[in-house]
C-alpha cells in the first residue's frame, strides 16, 4: 500500500485480559493489521482489567481501582483500540458511571474525556482510519455474528461486515437471526446456564445452515461460547476473531496450504 491510512498515528492497543490470557492470536493480529496500515502500535504492561466482571455483577466500587487504572494507562495516547465490543462498552458507559457512583467527580471527567478515542477495531478502522479494504486475503466460505454489545451498545452497524467483503477470495454468507443473543453474557452462561445453552444451540444450528467453514465475530467470548457447542456438535466449523481474518494476508493463506498438503490434508 502506499500512503498508509494510520501513518502518525500513535495507538495503545488494550488487549483485554480474557484475550491476554486464552486468545493472544487476537491481539497479535490486531497489531500486526494496525502496522501493515502504517499505525505505531504500543502494548502498555500496565493495563489490567477493564472492571466490567465487577461492574455487572453488581460490584461497583470494586470496580474503582480499575477505571483509574485504565485512565491512567491510557490518557496520553491519540487513540485505543481494543479486539472486543464488550471491553470497549464497558469504558464508554459503565467507567464514567462508577466514578460518580462512587464520588469521584474529577475521575469522572476524566472517564468521559478518555471514553471518547477508545474504540472497537471496526470502528478505528473505518471512522478514524477511513479505509474498508485493508489488503487481507481469506478464501473461504465465513459467516458473521454480531456480538450483542457491539450491535446495540457500541451501534457498529455493518462495519464489520463492509470490512468483511472487501476481504479478498473471502464467501461471505449471511448468517440466519443474525441479530439473536448467542446466550452467552457472561455471568449470563454460568447463573443461567440452561437457557444459556439453548440461545447458543439456535445459534450454532443456524450457522451450520449456512454451510460455512468459519464462523467470524469481534468477541471472542462469544465465539468461545458458540464454539464449543459446534465442537460438540462436530460440525467442522473454525472460530475466528474478526481481527485474524482482516490480518491474514497471501503469504499466510500459502503457508496454510503448504502446512495443509505437508499433512496430508486437502488445501
Amino acid at each position: 500500500m502506499t500512503d498508509l491510512p494510520g501513518t502518525g498515528v500513535r495507538v495503545a492497543l488494550f488487549a483485554t485480559c480474557f484475550n491476554d490470557t486464552m486468545w493472544p492470536q487476537t491481539p497479535r493480529s490486531v497489531v500486526r493489521l494496525l502496522e501493515r496500515l502504517g499505525c505505531t502500535v504500543e502494548f502498555p504492561r500496565a493495563q489490567t482489567c477493564c472492571g466490567q466482571m465487577f461492574t455487572n455483577t453488581g460490584y461497583t466500587r470494586e470496580a474503582l481501582p480499575l477505571v483509574e487504572r485504565f485512565a491512567d494507562v491510557f490518557d496520553s495516547y491519540d487513540a485505543v483500540v481494543a479486539p472486543s465490543g464488550s471491553c470497549v462498552g464497558s469504558v464508554r458507559h459503565q467507567h464514567q458511571m462508577i466514578a460518580r457512583t462512587c464520588d469521584r467527580p474529577a475521575l469522572a471527567e476524566r472517564a468521559a474525556t478518555g471514553s471518547r478515542k477508545v474504540y472497537e477495531l471496526s470502528e478505528f478502522l473505518l471512522d478514524v482510519l477511513g479505509v474498508t479494504d485493508v489488503g487481507a486475503t481469506f478464501p473461504h466460505r465465513v459467516t458473521y455474528h454480531p456480538t450483542c454489545h457491539s450491535l446495540r451498545m457500541l451501534r457498529v452497524a455493518d462495519k464489520p461486515l463492509r470490512l468483511l467483503r472487501a476481504v479478498r477470495g473471502i464467501d461471505l454468507v449471511e448468517l440466519p437471526g443474525a441479530e439473536e443473543c448467542c446466550g452467552f453474557g457472561g455471568t449470563f452462561a454460568v447463573k443461567n446456564a440452561d437457557t444459556s445453552v439453548a440461545m447458543g444451540s439456535d445459534k450454532a444450528r443456524h450457522v451450520r445452515e449456512t454451510e460455512a467453514d468459519v464462523l467470524v465475530a469481534g468477541d471472542n467470548s462469544c465465539l468461545a461460547h458458540i464454539g464449543g457447542l459446534l465442537h460438540r456438535q462436530r460440525a467442522g466449523v473454525r472460530v475466528m476473531h474478526l481481527a485474524e481474518i482482516l490480518a491474514s494476508t497471501e503469504a499466510d493463506v500459502a503457508a496454510e496450504m503448504a502446512q495443509a498438503l505437508a499433512e496430508g490434508a486437502p488445501a
